[in-house]
């Protein structure tokens, strides 16, 4: 018996083949287009030791950290449409102002890397993105996240400092020092406070959603009120002030 010839899956073949080769130069256009729609700009400032940064962005990641070095560091890679970029020296340090220099205009995210002195002060704003901050001992380390976005304080040894947001994590790692001012405030997500077991402070913390954990940090002078949700007294020698607000999550200490 003669076996009939099926041309049709060839034709398929020969159909998905074209296909092929039609949709990857689409993918590498549409990658090329992406990359070629953002703006990477550096600029470098010179600096003391004791210099204060402060940035106020719309949209995107803000990182700053330490570094060796007498200068600032900044790195911005901007979406389209990009933002007008104007920093402006002060006498005590850097001023970024992607609001006020943006305001009435459209603007992509603008995600920014900056190096400063460790001994700097930075108060960063932003509406919404993640704000990491990393080995500062100056002053002041303020982080203010408007809407949505994650806030990590790492290694941070400031003699104030605050972080606050609405929805999003907090987390601080780092030094409580004698006679500082702590604040922390989260609409939604979690704090976690991690320190060395001898910081002395005087705490006032809140959590109508969950009970607070004090972990290692818990004693009898500190007196626990609605079922665990508010915690004040004194840890240690209670010579920096702690207060921690979370209204629809956790707060946690954690010795280091």
């Amino acid at each position: 018996m003669n076996t009939r010839f099926r041309p049709a899956p060839f034709k398929s073949l020969n159909a998905r083949a074209a296909l092929h080769f039609f949709i990857v130069p689409c993918l590498i256009l549409a990658v090329l287009a992406n990359v070629s729609a953002q703006q990477k700009v550096s600029r470098h400032f010179a600096a003391g030791k004791d210099v204060r940064l402060e940035l106020k962005n719309l949209s995107g990641t803000i990182t700053v950290e330490s570094w060796a070095r007498d200068e600032i560091k900044i790195t911005a890679m901007m979406d389209s449409p990009a933002a007008h970029f104007n920093p402006r020296q002060t006498e005590t340090g850097l001023v970024i102002d992607i609001v006020g220099d943006n305001r009435g205009h459209e603007v992509g995210d603008v995600n920014f890397r900056i190096q400063v002195p460790a001994r700097s002060s930075v108060d960063l704003d932003t509406r919404r993105g993640q704000i990491t901050v990393t080995n500062i001992s100056g002053e002041l380390v303020r982080a203010h996240i408007l809407t949505e976005g994650d806030i990590e304080l790492n290694g941070v040894s400031a003699t104030r400092v605050f972080a606050s947001n609405m929805i999003g994590n907090i987390y601080f790692d780092g030094q409580f020092t004698s006679g500082g001012t702590y604040e922390f405030k989260a609409g939604k997500g979690d704090i976690t406070l991690r320190i060395p077991a001898t910081c002395g402070f005087r705490v006032v913390a809140t959590a109508p959603g969950r009970p607070i954990e004090m972990g290692e940090f818990a004693n009898d002078g500190l007196k626990k009120t609605s079922e665990g949700h508010r915690v004040i007294g004194d840890v240690g020698d209670g010579r920096s002030s702690v207060t921690v607000t979370n209204y629809h999550g956790g707060i946690s200490f954690v010795r280091r």
